[in-house]
Order: structure tokens, then C-alpha cells, then sequence
């Protein structure tokens, strides 16, 4: 088995993993949507209170890629798994009497 058959295996196993990462990343998204209307609105009760909040929320946006990046991975784990079931259909013993 090669190093990529490897990863994916490893990384199947850990999908559920990956699938609360993705949650966390989204639950971080609420205050900073929050933040980036209140920039957008000027109403100055969240944003420009002190410049490290603002970096901090306005940095939010590049946590995405991890979950953007984590959401590929699982496509191609799941679209890779159902690739192999279509070239390798199984036969129950149910079928066969």
C-alpha cells in the first residue's frame, strides 16, 4: 500500500474529526458575521472598539480555508469510497438462493 492509499485510510477514519472541525469553524463565523454588519452599518458596537478584536474577527475569515480544504477532502474520501463500491459490487448470499 502506498503512502496516498495510507492517508486516505487514515483519513476515513477520522472523518468525524474533520466533521467537528468544519462545526466549530462555522460557530466561529457567528460573532464575526456579527462584527462585519456592525462595520457595515457604522453603528460602532461591536467594531472599532479596540484594534486586536477587530484584527481577531476580521481574521476569522482566513480559518475558512482549513474548512474549505477539510470539506474537499471528505468529497473526495466519499466520492473515492463510492467509486470502489461501483467496481467491486458484493453478492449476498441471499441472492444467490
Amino acid at each position: 500500500m502506498n503512502v496516498w492509499n495510507k492517508f486516505w485510510q487514515w483519513y476515513e477514519n477520522k472523518i468525524l474529526g474533520s466533521i467537528i472541525l468544519i462545526a466549530i469553524i462555522q460557530f466561529i463565523q457567528v460573532p464575526h458575521m456579527v462584527w462585519n454588519a456592525d462595520m457595515m452599518l457604522e453603528s460602532g458596537y461591536v467594531s472599532r472598539i479596540h484594534p486586536v478584536i477587530d484584527w481577531l474577527l476580521y481574521g476569522v475569515d482566513l480559518i475558512e480555508i482549513v474548512s474549505i480544504v477539510n470539506v474537499g477532502m471528505i468529497m473526495y474520501s466519499l466520492i473515492q469510497k463510492r467509486h470502489k463500491k461501483q467496481n467491486n459490487p458484493t453478492v449476498k448470499v441471499s441472492e444467490l438462493e
